[in-house]
């Protein structure tokens, strides 16, 4: 067996890890990512002009909208925001199961279940990664006290605020893990001994030190400042989005069209009915401006509705019924909408009971 052998670096999508000190700014950060979607499990983009999902109320409403994102491909960048608050939502669900308890008992047990739930959804975000998606996830950051064996007392850094594992698990997928927070200068007064405070500046961190965790795989400089200009040149030679790719849609057995007489290759003209099919009174059609013309055409020609459409495709499971006509890929506007329009109208007339 022969192996391809490539050198040299490849356009890849980025998984990031942001986390900061409270109010430093994350969320802002993020929104300048290539084309953001938030998905906000604290409220925290409020008053922020930006596109997001509905406040997951549920773990699986989670998941669901991850999917969502890998079915749709409506962003070129992920944002989950935050992190810590996306593992408390997961142990909310895990108490419901009787999984995330207090017992004296369970040995750690609870703090295993949650590193397996909290994996599902890592793994779903490194679907997205794969297809071309930049993923971001914000976090806080805590302190927490440290005692390395070879240093003499323990000393306080910052950290993911989250539990140990899932905090693990998040460092170790990201590509970067950012650290945010103010830098300031200690003055001491000869005279008093008595020390202040200055500066504030907001810098981020690239590389790991012994007071908090940071890494990065781009040779990024070891303290950055906290602007996205300082990273914008990774994710300007990032890969396009891959489009959604759709089977087509299988013609099925109707009184109408049988299975013998089905043709998925003829051409859209070809598979135009030679009468419209009747209105039977019903209300003038509405198309979209944005739904593809030649699907508009036969969509007016029949009487046919955006609604009528969007039943037969999320019958077949080949799109979320929250996705609008005018937004279907090509690939299943003309290979599967257009190109067997003869079977697809069928279907619609079928449905109408007459």
């Amino acid at each position: 067996m022969v192996f391809n052998i490539t050198s040299g670096p490849t356009a890849t999508a980025q998984k990031v890890v942001l986390y900061g000190v409270e109010g430093i700014g994350k969320s802002t950060f993020a929104s300048q990512f290539p084309n953001p979607v938030f998905i906000d499990t604290e409220g925290s983009t409020s008053n922020m002009n930006v596109k997001r999902l509905d406040n997951p109320n549920s773990w699986q409403m989670l998941l669901d909208e991850v999917n969502y994102v890998k079915q749709s491909r409506i962003c070129s960048t992920l944002i989950i925001d935050s992190a810590d608050w996306a593992e408390r939502i997961c142990k909310e669900h895990l108490a419901v199961l009787g999984k995330w308890t207090d017992s004296n008992n369970d040995y750690g047990a609870k703090y295993v279940a949650l590193e397996k739930e909290f994996g599902l959804l890592i793994n779903k975000l490194s679907d997205l990664v794969e297809l071309g998606i930049n993923v971001v996830l914000t976090a806080h950051a805590k302190l927490k006290k440290k005692e390395e064996p070879d240093q003499m007392g323990a000393f306080d850094r910052y950290q993911l605020k989250m539990e140990d594992k899932t905090g693990a698990i998040v460092k170790e997928w990201a590509d970067m893990v950012l650290f945010a927070n103010y830098e300031m200068t200690v003055l001491t007064d000869e005279k008093t001994k008595s020390k202040k405070a200055t500066g504030g500046h907001r810098v981020m961190y690239a590389t790991h030190y012994p007071g908090w965790d940071a890494k990065n795989r781009h040779g990024l400089a070891d303290k950055l400042p906290f602007d996205y200009a300082s990273i914008a040149h990774i994710f300007n030679t990032s890969p396009t989005v891959q489009p959604p790719v759709q089977p087509p849609i299988e013609p099925e057995q109707t009184e109408l069209l049988p299975i013998n007489q089905a043709n998925t290759t003829q051409p859209a003209a070809a598979a135009q009915p030679e009468q419209p099919a009747p209105n039977f009174g019903r209300d003038p059609i509405v198309i979209d401006p944005g739904i593809d013309p030649q699907l508009a055409q036969l969509m007016t020609a029949n009487g046919v509705t955006e609604d009528e459409v969007k039943a037969v495709v999320v019958e077949k499971g080949f799109m979320p019924a929250e996705v609008s006509v005018k937004d279907y890929p090509s690939n299943l506007v003309q290979g599967g909408l257009v190109a067997q329009w003869a079977n697809i109208i069928a279907q619609i007339t079928a449905k109408r009971g007459f």
